[in-house]
């Protein structure tokens, strides 16, 4: 696609000069918005997330400067049911989409912060992976945005005559940040495909080849749930043939091979760093990095060898689990703080639209962080439903409750069922399943009560009525 379809200055012009905006820094003029969202990037990650190893300075400056929410998390861990959400802020069960080959509804799109933003005359861009439908879906996607260059599927990191993947996407940000006018905000949406792997093709972290040696000297500790006990404990529909095991031989199953796909996820992830440099710095010459708003998340997290597995899905911290930053200039005395309330996926939408000033529809199931980067207090959820209905023959269906100290979860499809609990609040390595432990009886009943008021409100949901979390304490 040429950008001829899609740069439409005359009424981009417009727009600008319907929201009166005025250029530079203005208390008056909404805020430019960055949305940066890498893939299978889990929350300890990166260097403000705890990993000392990874190379990542630019990200770890927009904790510095931002507020990082530290216990963030995805209501359903695989991509294009992650990537719905952040679009519409709704859960899985809400906007139906648990697979690949569904895009958006119309009236999806309505809700979803693109659509908003540009009808609120902000110019808008969307590069990298898109992730929600089949590729005769794109068209209609790009014809929402001023400026899109997203791909359907996975895309290729390596490609004759182009610069890698992750740089190539860094290239097209530049671009879009070069066609901004100054008088008009501007949205962009940046969807790294790192550090998720090249399916089929090994060493499967094709990480940029002038990294590959970034990481040599360095040794790598293995990490929680490496032993196999876990994995030996497992029913069988849980071991065997399953995705997640597969994968894991391919990219883990010895310790060599473990310690070059773990040194190329880093590897990946400091590629991703690298360009969101590249972007800080075009926008702090433009002189609008005061007035702009930036976003980072991942889509959703990732076992890296533990358990004997590889890939996502299931419902352990690796793979739901999240970084979640919000640099707003506006908050400067802000800088550098944490907050530890569960935040989710589905928060970016209201968060987005808030902090250009606009209100979210009140069928959103998500809630806006900006009071929260604020440093307010106010009340906050206390607990989050967990949905992984993605229809596949090798990758076992769950869902369940975390509330916080408790998890619990069950895939609903084994029989018998096979369901684990923790007590996060003394077990947070999730070591200890306590799912058929007589005196935890009470709390298991519990988490089970609310799964199904969960699924009750949820399944009951209404794009157009206003969205009500189920009370707490109903059966």
């Amino acid at each position: 696609m040429g950008h001829s379809r899609r740069e439409f200055l005359g009424t981009l012009g417009s727009a600008a000069a319907g929201l009166g905006c005025r250029s530079g820094p203005d208390a008056g003029r909404p805020p430019n918005i960055l949305f940066l969202l890498t893939d299978d990037q889990r929350f300890d990650m990166f260097g403000a997330g705890g990993n000392k190893i990874i190379r990542t300075p630019n990200i770890d400056r927009l904790a510095n400067e931002g507020v990082m929410f530290t216990n963030n998390y995805v209501t359903t861990s695989i991509c294009a049911v992650s990537r719905a959400s952040f679009f519409t802020g709704l859960y899985a069960r809400c906007h139906g989409i648990h697979g690949f080959a569904t895009s958006l509804s119309e009236e999806q799109h309505q809700i979803s912060y693109p659509v908003r933003l540009r009808s609120a005359g902000y110019r808008t861009g969307f590069i990298g992976k898109y992730g929600v439908g089949r590729a005769r879906h794109i068209e209609d996607a790009a014809a929402r945005y001023d400026y899109f260059e997203g791909w359907p599927g996975q895309g290729q990191y390596l490609v004759p005559g182009r610069a890698h993947m992750t740089e190539h996407l860094g290239n097209q940000a530049l671009e879009f940040l070069d066609g901004a006018a100054s008088g008009q905000p501007w949205n962009l949406s940046v969807s790294f495909k790192a550090p998720h792997v090249q399916d089929g093709v090994d060493p499967y972290f094709i990480n940029d080849p002038r990294l590959d040696d970034m990481y040599d000297g360095t040794r790598l500790q293995p990490f929680p749930h490496m032993d196999g006990s876990y994995y030996d404990s497992l029913p069988d529909f849980l071991k065997a043939h399953t995705e997640s095991r597969l994968r894991w031989e391919r990219r883990f199953g010895t310790p060599a091979k473990w310690e070059e796909s773990v040194k190329r996820y880093y590897a990946l992830i400091h590629g991703v760093d690298v360009q969101i440099g590249r972007m800080l710095a075009k926008i702090e010459a433009m002189g609008q990095l005061d007035n702009t708003v930036v976003i980072f998340t991942g889509d959703n997290g990732f076992f890296l060898g533990e358990r004997g597995w590889a890939g996502k899905w299931y419902m352990h911290e690796e793979s739901i689990r999240t970084p979640m930053i919000v640099r707003d200039p506006r908050l400067r005395v802000r800088a550098g703080t944490q907050r530890r309330e569960m935040t989710l996926n589905i928060d970016v939408c209201p968060t987005i639209l808030s902090a250009a000033g606009l209100d979210a529809p009140e069928s959103m199931n998500g809630r806006d962080l900006m009071p929260l980067a604020r440093g307010e207090s106010i009340a906050w959820r206390s607990e989050w439903f967990y949905e992984h209905l993605f229809e596949h023959p090798r990758v076992p269906q769950s869902e369940g409750i975390h509330a916080g100290d408790w998890k619990w979860f069950e895939f609903p499809q084994s029989e018998p069922r096979y369901e684990e609990m923790y007590h996060l609040a003394v077990d947070p390595l999730e070591t200890i399943n306590l799912a058929g432990a007589a005196d935890h009886a009470e709390t298991r009943a519990r988490l089970v009560s609310r799964r199904d008021a969960w699924i009750e409100s949820l399944e009951a949901w209404s794009i157009d009525q206003p969205w009500n979390e189920p009370v707490y304490g109903e059966a």
